[in-house]
This record gives structure tokens, sequence and C-alpha cells, in this order.
């Protein structure tokens, strides 16, 4: 018998999966697919308080995600890092007076230690000015954080396995039958096998699919609805020579993130369109590849077109519905429901965003606290995640110290480790003195050390898995590569 069955291997599931089980809770989670499949690896990849709310008057929002902030980043360094942001003025949009009480607020509105304030600058004398265009001549620049957003997924499930939890990908709910004091789940794995369960409590954490779950595979009727956002993003060659962000504003009042990525690529994004389609198979348009092109090139001296899109995502927000008709003014905070007015208790969760998701499931505990026994002390907040006991989270004395430890390794090499795996880097090095060492280089900068260590420590297991959620190498993949890739995985 568990305590706790959750369902769904998104950041909210995982994240409550680690919370409970480091609570000394009996925990299962099983996710349909692999673990960050769907929404949880095709966002912004930002840890950010989400300066736009502002105007929409979401203060408590935007300040619980601005002291997640550095949390996260003392968490987990290597994934999770400190990036600047620069907002060119352009003055029909919005009136310097209003950005200026707006970043202030930002500054302000929770206590900052990692992450430098915000400032004015002119262009003709910041690196940042060099690729747009000469008519912006002042903006602003502010702090938030990047994060390697799937990978963040997965290193929540492996501590939660650490805590004794069961993480199941690739296995799907499909039924579940309410008692008194238990609900009975048939699983079913990706070999077709079917497997009885029990617990004490379901926790809905299926994200787009939360509410067709409570009807229909939890027969357990709600008047909750979700309005599902789609959010589009482009990756297109590095389109400038510096570590800085773009933040820039539309007529429309959405904002579009330009991104430094993968050293080589520019992340462009997002849209917001209202998605009534299969949340499994969402994939960006022509319409919106235009409208992040337009956009860009509104304000880069380069332009770009759809045809330098090297590769494109695009994933469904399952957002609360409200009265706003705009999706971008839909709240992105969350509401967590707790039912056990029937028989065994169900938890769900609607809405929220990666940045919060681990406040969420310290709610998502004290729900949970009325219904199961359990220690009541909240511990997340201060224990780093798997790889991020990094001294001082100092991630550049940590490569340094690395580089000292394995002088053999490729410097570009073990600083990619570094940051994928922080300190878990050593697992799958030991006892390794040469390239060679490494094994076959399956794809480029590829080798059977890191993909044997993925199948076995981070439940990967097929090359969509490797290339693109818990790597980006499928930037640099061909077909032949990944068809290489695929055959190795089968043997």
């Amino acid at each position: 018998m568990y305590d706790l069955l959750i369902i769904g291997g998104g950041i909210n599931g995982v994240g409550i999966a680690r919370d409970a089980a480091g609570r000394g809770l009996k925990v299962l989670l099983c996710e349909q697919h692999d673990l960050a499949q769907h929404t949880s690896s095709n966002s912004s990849k930002l840890i950010h308080g989400g300066l736009r709310y502002l105007e929409y008057y979401e203060f408590g929002l935007v300040r619980k995600a601005l002291q997640e902030r550095e949390v996260l980043m003392r968490a987990a360094p290597h994934i999770i890092w400190p990036l600047r942001f620069i907002m060119p003025h352009v003055s029909h949009l919005r009136p310097k007076w209003m950005i200026r009480a707006g970043l202030f607020l930002y500054d302000n509105l929770a206590k900052r230690t990692l992450l430098a304030g915000s400032n004015s600058i002119k262009f003709a004398k910041h690196t940042a000015g060099k690729p747009l265009k000469k008519s912006f001549k002042d903006g602003f620049e502010y702090s938030d954080g990047w994060v390697y957003d799937a990978r963040l997924v997965v290193l929540n499930a492996m501590d939660a396995r650490e805590h004794g939890a069961q993480i199941w990908p690739h296995t799907q709910l499909i039924s579940a039958q309410r008692h008194s004091d238990h609900w009975a789940a048939t699983l079913r794995n990706s070999q077709g096998q079917t497997i009885e369960v029990a617990a004490k409590v379901v926790v809905n954490a299926a994200g787009p699919w939360a509410v067709e779950l409570l009807e229909h595979r939890l027969q357990t009727p709600t008047k909750r609805a979700l309005r599902q956002i789609k959010g589009s993003h482009i990756i297109v060659r590095k389109m400038f020579d510096h570590p800085y962000a773009y933040i820039f504003q539309n007529k429309d009042n959405r904002i579009v993130f330009v991104i430094p990525y993968e050293d080589d690529f520019t992340l462009i994004g997002t849209t917001d369109i209202e998605y009534t389609g299969d949340v499994a198979n969402v994939s960006i348009s022509a319409q919106e590849t235009d409208y992040l092109c337009t956009l860009v090139n509104e304000y880069f001296e380069t332009s770009i077109a759809p045809s330098d899109v090297v590769s494109s995502y695009a994933g469904v927000r399952p957002l609360l519905a409200d009265e706003h008709g705009n999706p971008a003014e839909v709240t992105r905070d969350y509401q967590l429901i707790l039912d056990n007015d029937n028989g065994a208790p169900v938890l769900s969760i609607f809405g929220g965003k990666i940045t919060t998701y681990r406040r969420l499931a310290e709610d998502a505990m004290t729900e949970l606290a009325r219904v199961l026994p359990m220690s009541e002390t909240a511990w997340t907040a201060h224990k780093p995640l798997p790889g991020g006991d990094i001294a001082n989270a100092d991630f550049e004395a940590f490569v340094l110290a690395q580089q000292a430890q394995y002088s053999w390794l490729d410097s570009k090499l073990l600083r990619r480790f570094a940051r994928l795996y922080g300190t878990r880097m050593h697992v799958f090095l030991a006892q390794k003195n040469q390239m060679a060492d490494l094994g076959e280089m399956i794809c480029p900068n590829l080798y059977a050390a890191e993909i044997n260590y993925l199948r076995e420590h981070e439940w990967a297991s097929c090359e969509q898995d490797i290339l693109w959620r818990r790597t980006k190498l499928g930037l640099y993949a061909t077909p032949d590569d990944v068809s290489r890739l695929s055959d190795y995985l089968r043997n």
C-alpha cells in the first residue's frame, strides 16, 4: 500500500514526489511517457519572477517566484544560473516611468543575494547594443535565471528515488476505483503489462490532462476548467556574441525573449495561443514562426526568416480558466484542490509555472497533511538536488577543480559534463584516465559512458530522451547519428 500514487512526471509531479518521499511517505509516481516529455521540457527555460505579470497586478505570484529564484540557484547551480536581460525602450509601447517602477518592484519584492539589480543603459556604451538597430538608443538591464528545464525534472525524480520513491516512466494509469480508505489502480507499462497497486491518496499532477484524468480515469466530476495555451519557440544560429539575453516588447502587449542557447544558437520565444488540439502532439505553426521572426527583425540589424530556423518546439501550458479573453493575461499561479468528501482523497494540481514548482510541492504537503500522517518539517529549500552539492554554489570554481582532476578530458566536453551533471559526473568518469575510456562516440560529443549513465540513472530509453531532454545534442546530430544511437540503445 502506497501513501501516494502520483500521476504525472512533469515538474509538479516530481517535485511533490521528492518532498513527500523526504518526509517519509511511501510514494509511487507514474508517467505515461518520458519524464518532462511535454510541458516541462517545452518552456522558455527561465527561472523568473515574470516581470510582465506586474502589469496584471499579480504581485503575490511575482513575489513568490522571485523568492524561489535564488533558492533554486543554490540547489542546482550546475543547471540554473543568473542571466542578465536587456530591454530596449520603445516609447510608444510603455513609458520609461512605468518600466522603471516595474523594475524597482522586481528588484525589491524579494531578497536578492546572488542576483544583481536593474539599471538603465545607453546602447552606444553597452555591448548588448551592437546587434540592435541604431534607432534604439537606451533601455534597461535586469536579472533573472536560466534553467535546463527537463533536467530539473529528472533531478527531482532522482532525488525522490534516493529518498525511497518509486518512479515509473512509460507507465499509464488505466483506471482507478475509489474506496473509503484507499484507491485501487490499474497501471500499464510500455511492455503492455498491467500492474495493480493500492494507494491511500492519488495526486493528480497530469498537467494538460488533469481534468480528463479526474473525469475519465478517476470517475471524479469536477467544476474546474483549464485553458490550454500553446507556447512555441524557434532556434536559429547564434545572432550575437555576448552573454546577455533580450526581452522585446511587441505592440500586442506581449513580450518575446531572445536568449543565448547551447553555445552556437539563439532561442526565441514564446507565443501565447489558445489550443484545442491533441496536447500530446503539439507543434509550432507557420504563423507563430512568422510572428517570432517579424518581432526579432523589428529590433535587430540582422534579419531572420523562417528558413533560418534550425529547430523549434511547442508546449501546452495548462492554465487556470478565468475571465480573461487574452491568453497572455491568464494567471500563471496554481490551485490545489483536495477532494476527500466521497472516499479516499485525491489532490489535484491546476496551473503553475516551473519557477514555483518547489513551493507548490510544499503547499501540496500542507494539504496532504490533513489526510496523511507525515513529518511537518519542510526540507527542500536548503537541500541540493543531485549534482548540485557544489561548494558555495560556485560553478566556475567547480569547473576549475574538474579540469585539474580530469586533465585528459577535452575542456569543452568537461564543461558540458559539469553543466549537465554537476558532481554526478564523477559517477560515469570513475576509473577513467583517457578519452578512449569513454567508449565509442555514438553521436558528436556523445560517448557510450554517458549514454550508459543516462540509461541506468536517468530513465533514458530512446534517442529522443537522450538527444533532446537529458541533453540538447540533437541540435548537432545528423539523421545518421540518430540512427546509430537508436541501434546502440537496442543492443
